[in-house]
Parts: structure tokens; sequence; C-alpha cells
């Protein structure tokens, strides 16, 4: 088979010339050329707008993405949030609903697909690019070797680690390789003592781009199991913000934290998730049976 791509369909589709060959006795001969335009769609390229809206100060709203139920996930991907973040770690969610979920966003959405991988590690990091992921996010990061590895795995050599097979990421990206490695997101997750102790070197780390609180373990390295509002863990906290504010990167935080989503917002923080869909779906339920005077 052999094809060709007019210049004139390069941006507009996949335009495929293919000979087509008939038997006539016991010989072939070309008997005609069919034609295929494969998709009428402008090549969408990746460009990461949460990354480049983060790097310009603006602050940016999202949630996480939990139930593994693409039509919920592509009607929140209409409702405005700058950003989802699909929980492969502690959420029901493997490699191919991963990919699901992602491709479920409608075209029209200004949300960007991040993915927590269920690990710091080079394969699990390398598979969610892959499947199309505009960034990661990295649990338990714990010293700045942790975070240079984050940041490797997701880097083609020879800047990093990164096995070069981006299947559906680079699928309507002709310029997905020469891009890849200054559009991905990468955000590290703050979640022990031991990462507040070294949250310095953690944000010097090139390449991360946020530093993300994690209260719940948070709470627990210090002690607290779920007791977020203690004054140790809001300490351990305000240290990870402070920390990111004199580094010149991004600070994240899991709604309130502690406190207020509003609070957080008004001191600053740039990448603040609002919630998550079961959250959202609960509070839509009790909404409407207190209204109704339902509530027990």
């Amino acid at each position: 088979m052999q094809y060709s791509i007019p210049s004139q369909f390069e941006n507009s589709g996949i335009y495929l010339s293919i000979p087509i060959s008939q038997k006539i006795g016991t010989k072939f001969k070309k008997a005609r050329t069919l034609h295929i335009w494969l998709n009428n769609r402008k090549v969408k390229k990746v460009k990461n707008i949460l990354k480049k809206n983060l790097k310009a100060g603006k602050q940016q709203y999202g949630t996480w993405i939990t139930i593994e139920s693409p039509i919920a996930c592509e009607l929140m991907s209409s409702l405005g949030f700058d950003y989802f973040v699909i929980d492969t770690e502690h959420a029901p969610l493997d490699h191919l609903m991963a990919q699901t979920l992602i491709q479920a966003m409608r075209p029209d959405t200004k949300t960007t697909p991040i993915v927590r991988v269920w690990w710091n590690d080079l394969v699990a990091i390398k598979r969610v690019l892959d499947i199309g992921a505009h960034g990661i996010m990295v649990p338990w990061i714990n010293n700045k070797k942790d975070a240079e590895m984050a940041v490797k795995a997701t880097r083609y050599a020879p800047a990093g680690l990164r096995g070069c097979g981006p299947r559906r990421a680079a699928m309507f990206d002709p310029d997905y390789l020469q891009t890849a490695d200054e559009e991905i997101l990468v955000v590290a997750q703050i979640e022990t003592v031991e990462a507040v102790s070294n949250i310095d070197d953690i944000c010097s780390a090139e390449g991360i781009d946020v530093v993300y609180v994690g209260p719940a373990d948070l709470s627990a390295s210090h002690g607290h199991l779920g007791n977020i509002s203690h004054p140790d863990v809001q300490a351990a906290i305000d240290k990870v913000y402070d920390a990111a504010r004199d580094h010149g990167i991004s600070a994240g935080i899991h709604l309130g934290s502690g406190k207020t989503i509003p609070e957080r917002i008004a001191k600053g923080y740039d990448f603040c998730t609002l919630g998550n869909d079961i959250l959202y779906l609960k509070a839509g339920v009790q909404y409407q049976f207190k209204e109704l005077g339902l509530s027990k």
C-alpha cells in the first residue's frame, strides 16, 4: 500500500491515495485508485493552556475525576474547569479507563487533562503521557532526587528517560515529539514531614511546575491523622506555599485543606482544586433534598 498526503490536506485531516489491484486470471493489474479522507477535523496540537496560564500568574481552578464514567467526565468537561486530575492512585481507574476519560472530554473544552499516577515510576508516567495526558501529578515526592526523577520521566532523551512511543498523544499532533518536553506539566505532591523539610530543594528541581499539598497524608505524617486543621499541619502547608513563592513556581492546594476554599484563593494559591465528581454528585442530591424538605 502506498499513500500520499497532498499539501492542501496537511492541516485538515488525513488523505490517502491507495492503488487498488484487481485479479484477472493469474495476473494482477491496477484497476483504480481509492481516495480516502479519514478525518475532516483540523489537527489539534497539544498546547498546554493550563501551563501557560500558570506561568503567567493566572489562578486556575480544577476538580478531580474519580468515577469510571465517560459520560460524567464529558459533561463535567463542558462546565468550565481549567483542569481535571484523573486519579489513578486511589480511585479505581486503570490505564485504559484513564484514556477513555480523556477521550470523553469534549473537543471544545477549556479543561486540561492531568493524571495522578499511582507512583513515581518511569513506566507509569510514560504510559499516561502516551495516552494523551497533558501533565502528571506525582505522589510522595520527598526530596530533590524524587522530583528530578519525576521530571526525567516526562522528558525524551537526551534530557530525560521517557521512552519514545507516544501513540494517542501524537495521533493528531505532528509536532508532538518536538514540543512535548516543554508542554508537559509536572506537579509534585507534598505529603510528608520529610517533603516539607526538603521543600526548598524540591522547588529548585528544574522542571517542577507546581508543588501540591496532599493534606490527608500530610496530617498522618505529622501524627494527626485526619486532623488537617491541626496547627502543625497548617504550618507545614504554609511552608510549602512560601517555598513555591520564593522559587517562582505554582502553589497547589486540595480543596480548603483545613481552611475554606475562598481563603486559599484569597491567599494566592495558583492551582486550586475545588472538589471532585463524587462530592458534586452528593452535593446536588443533598441540595434538592434540603430544598424539598426531605433531608433526614
